[in-house]
């Protein structure tokens, strides 16, 4: 029985030599499968490896007191850089644009229309639209001549400043108690005239006036909206329907009134005029 297994065993390792070998000539004499192309394993001359440039960093001394003030006005331009959009929303009138806008989503009892993204945009280009002149005086005045090299940075920067000083001091006219607070908290003498508020103090005043200004704005767009609910809550609970939500039937009827007095129109142009003296 052992010497028929290995004979078995014998014939069946020859077979498959046999089959293996001539396997591989009918491969290197005919394409297999049948019409297919003989590949290669050399490389085509014409195809050029793909060049990955070298990067050097080098960090050196500063030699000169020149090259320390250069490296820390690129970084304080980096820092500025970041800061931008915060800034230009602060000294602008996008805070009180998209406040408003925000009281009169809340006063309408809706919740997602439209998005807080939408009102957003639309108080940004109202910004822009309004602040038109502004942005106009500071690139007439600063960032031409800079880009020019006409005037230095910090002669920009003064340039920059003057219109943006001058729009929010100007929505401050009529009440400068914030300024006298800022001044009074810094220790600083009572101011006769702009020149003599810093900036540092204008700024947080300006904008502390600006949410003083819209929320004054929103309880008053708040009014009519909150009539509205009182009287369908009272009619609701007459009829009994204390289960009813109040809200939900006095929506649609806020919605028709603020359609037809042409909500929208309205409120844009009370913002429109409440900046614009």
């Amino acid at each position: 029985m052992k010497s028929k297994k290995s004979l078995k065993i014998i014939f069946l390792s020859f077979a498959l030599f046999i089959f293996t070998q001539g396997s591989l000539l009918y491969a290197q004499n005919n394409n297999f499968p049948q019409g297919s192309t003989q590949g290669t394993t050399q490389m085509n001359p014409n195809v050029r490896n793909s060049v990955v440039p070298n990067i050097a960093v080098q960090i050196t001394e500063p030699q000169t007191g020149k090259e320390v003030a250069f490296s820390v006005r690129l970084l304080l331009l980096l820092t500025i850089l970041t800061l931008a959009p915060s800034i230009l929303i602060l000294v602008t009138c996008f805070l009180r644009f998209s406040i408003v806008l925000d009281f009169i989503k809340r006063a309408l009892s809706l919740q997602q229309v439209p998005p807080t993204s939408v009102l957003n945009g639309i108080a940004f280009f109202m910004t822009i639209f309004v602040m038109w002149p502004t942005f106009t005086k500071v690139y007439d005045n600063a960032y031409k001549p800079l880009s020019n090299s006409e005037i230095t940075i910090e002669q920009a920067y003064h340039e920059a400043e003057a219109p943006l000083r001058m729009f929010m001091y100007e929505q401050m006219a009529g009440d400068t108690s914030y300024i006298k607070m800022f001044m009074n908290m810094a220790k600083l003498e009572k101011p006769n005239t702009l020149a003599d508020v810093p900036t540092h103090i204008l700024v947080p005043a300006y904008i502390l006036h600006e949410l003083t200004v819209a929320f004054k704005i929103g309880v008053i767009l708040y009014i009519p909206f909150i009539i509205i609910d009182m009287v369908v809550a009272s009619i609701l609970m007459a009829m009994g329907m204390m289960m009813l939500p109040p809200v939900q039937i006095s929506m649609p009827f806020k919605l028709i009134l603020f359609v037809l007095v042409d909500g929208w129109g309205l409120l844009t142009q009370q913002l429109f005029n409440s900046v614009i003296h």
